[in-house]
């Protein structure tokens, strides 16, 4: 008897499956909508061919929204607010969405499909990003897993931004991938070397992007990227300053490190770098060094396996328990971290346990 229902869940399901890519095919090969206009926030219009995702019918036209997944519709960031038009909310939207963006027609553009015209709303601030063209300068192998990127500038030769925000980068079709993706990675340089791009990427296994960086990308290769994106940079204040980073989060710190040097910074800043072993570990006498440069700078590395690394002296285990004993006046700090989400969630859960009400970060998802 159980044997027999299993048996027609598996066939109902299979026959659903079916009947809904039927249904993908044919919108895909014989859906015409015709020329669609998209209003955005009543200032600008655009047309465009009607089929494509709003994500992609918008960066066609040099408007770019955030999107760290590259359009996939898992993380969460490319959000508008669609004021008319769009269709109905769909199933893959609404875990990303609070009740208040539900209730303000949020959506996510990855995966409202352009159908009619539509009316949306974005912050005037995405008008200024841009799409640029640029050349692989300089490969680093910073561990067996984490390269360094320095891309020069072609076209537009700067770019202006705030130290720690990010930018996508575009990949190329390779071998093991007929597949063009962009990926968010946060910018490794300081806003004053602006005609170049300095990005840390570490090894996802069977990831587009990260493969193609690491096994196919070579110095002189062109490649295109777009921003600047993201609200992650020093507020203006002259609190005391807890940075917090593990693996490829190095980035964004190392650029506001460079920054806060250049600005002959008199903050006083702890920086806590996670790793598992010691050779994950990576730029420690670059940020030692600021430590001698910077007027009250301190750099604290820390791994969290340390059986693996016999010979280690420094500190070991997770970082937020180590957090209590570098923290002045948790109502004059702020809380910068970049990272895993699990770091991001453990550490902002510890510093709003200390009293630290400013945490910043960015949502990669």
């Amino acid at each position: 008897m159980l044997s027999l229902i299993i048996n027609n869940v598996v066939i109902f399901a299979g026959i659903g499956g079916f009947l809904a890519l039927l249904l993908v095919i044919a919108d895909y090969f014989l859906a015409n909508y015709g020329d669609c206009q998209i209003d955005i926030n009543g200032k600008k219009k655009l047309t465009v061919k009607g089929g494509s995702s709003l994500l992609n019918s918008l960066a066609e036209n040099n408007v770019f929204i955030p999107s760290a997944c590259g359009g996939r519709g898992t993380c969460g960031l490319c959000k508008v607010k669609v004021k008319e038009g769009g269709g109905p909310l769909l199933p893959t939207e609404r875990p990303y969405l609070d009740a208040d963006e539900l209730k303000n027609g949020v959506r996510l553009s990855c995966q409202v499909k352009v159908k009619e015209d539509i009316i949306i709303s974005i912050p005037e601030a995405l008008f200024s990003i841009r799409k640029f063209k640029g050349v692989v300068e300089t490969i680093i192998d910073y561990t067996y897993d984490t390269k360094g990127l320095v891309i020069k500038l072609i076209e537009p030769a700067k770019i202006d931004f705030k130290a720690g925000q990010y930018i996508q980068l575009e990949s190329k079709k390779y071998a093991k991938s007929k597949q063009v993706v962009s990926r968010a990675y946060s910018m490794a340089n300081c806003p004053e070397n602006n005609n170049v791009v300095e990005l840390i990427i570490r090894r996802v296994p069977d990831g587009i992007m990260t493969t193609f960086v690491h096994d196919y990308l070579k110095k002189d290769d062109e490649l295109y990227l777009t921003g600047p994106y993201g609200d992650f940079f020093i507020r203006d204040t002259d609190t005391d300053m807890i940075f917090v980073a593990g693996g490829s989060g190095m980035a964004p710190f190392k650029g506001i490190i460079e920054d806060l040097y250049k600005k002959e910074s008199k903050q006083h800043i702890v920086y806590f770098f996670g790793a598992r072993t010691t050779e994950d570990l990576f730029l420690v006498d670059e940020m030692k060094e600021y430590e001698k440069k910077m007027a009250d700078f301190t750099f604290i590395p820390v791994i969290s396996q340390p059986e693996k690394s016999p010979d280690w002296k420094g500190e070991s285990g997770y970082i937020p328990p180590l957090l209590d004993k570098h923290i002045r006046d948790p109502k004059n700090t702020e809380g910068y971290l970049c990272g895993s989400p699990a770091l991001i969630a453990s550490t902002e859960k510890k510093m709003k346990e200390l009293g630290i009400e400013n945490v910043y970060y960015d949502s990669f998802g």
